[in-house]
């Protein structure tokens, strides 16, 4: 009989983006030693998605384990723009240390921050072994950004063949149908509404509905999903983008939406197409003037 999974709740929490519910469930007692690591890792990863990545650098000291160091290294990265070679550096020299260069959660915090960098196949080099469903989950991602749809679904599939009831597994599958569209986007759908009806509903849970919505061409119910969303966290850069796309598509004013956005992440995908057609546009009208 297997043991009980004490961190079930408490990872399915943060899978769905219920990230002050992590925090304030994380309280729990008999943890095992590598549990209590990855209790702490998840919420301080919690912390971070809330955007308080000082209290993670201020409270991981330099004798925490190395999971928790590579923690506060996503913090440091994601807080201060202008040490990012630094913490990049500092990355690459753990990921050659023989000691701990395997870590899973190291190599997941690499493959997120090279991500973000979009330096797609440095990522893949570091989490594309795989070896837990975080790994396999941020390999789908990866691999969809680089529209490559055949290598997400095999990681997909890896997936399921662990645990096709994983809430991973749910979340990558629904990720694959919406890059593949046509029929498979009403599949996607109907895995966000039975997170809805399964677990509390999150931003990341209404922003996969209205994005199926909008897909669908429903954009009146989008909008109604993403309200509800801005309402629950009036920063959250996906409800913000989506609801600049979704106002267009209904014909309704998006400025207050997009400067929300330019103001709070700046370095949003949307933020710079925008920005970047502005030039191009302005480019253009200087060279008939």
């Amino acid at each position: 009989m297997a043991a009980p999974d004490h961190l079930f709740n408490l990872r399915n929490h943060f899978y769905l983006g219920a990230y002050q519910a992590a925090i304030n469930n994380s309280n729990l007692p008999n943890l095992s030693p590598d549990d209590a690591i990855e209790r702490d890792s998840i919420v301080y990863r919690s912390y971070i998605a809330l955007g308080s990545y000082q209290l993670v650098v201020s409270e991981i000291d330099s004798s925490a384990p190395t999971p928790l160091q590579a923690v506060k290294l996503l913090a440091l990265y994601l807080s201060d723009p202008s040490s990012k070679e630094s913490t990049i550096a500092s990355l690459h020299e753990w990921l050659s240390d023989p000691a701990i260069g395997n870590n899973p959660t190291l190599r997941l915090i690499a493959g997120i921050i090279f991500m973000h960098e979009q330096d797609y196949n440095e990522a893949l080099k570091h989490t594309n072994a795989g070896g837990t469903m975080e790994l396999h989950a941020l390999n789908v991602q990866i691999f969809l950004k680089m529209h490559r749809s055949d290598y997400a679904e095999r990681q997909l599939r890896v997936m399921q063949q662990t645990d096709e009831d994983h809430t991973l597994a749910q979340l990558a599958n629904a990720w694959l149908n919406l890059a593949v569209g046509g029929s498979k986007i009403q599949e996607a759908y109907l895995i966000f509404q039975d997170f809805s009806e399964k677990y509390s509903m999150t931003s990341l849970i209404l922003n996969g509905r209205a994005v199926c919505c909008m897909h669908m061409g429903n954009f009146d119910e989008a909008e109604t999903l993403l309200l509800e969303a801005l309402n629950k966290d009036a920063k959250d850069p996906e409800t913000l983008a989506n609801l600049v796309v979704c106002s267009l598509h209904l014909g309704k004013p998006t400025s207050r939406f997009l400067s929300q956005l330019k103001l709070s992440h700046p370095d949003h995908l949307l933020v710079k197409r925008i920005s970047a057609a502005e030039e191009n546009f302005d480019r253009a009208v200087q060279s008939v003037v």
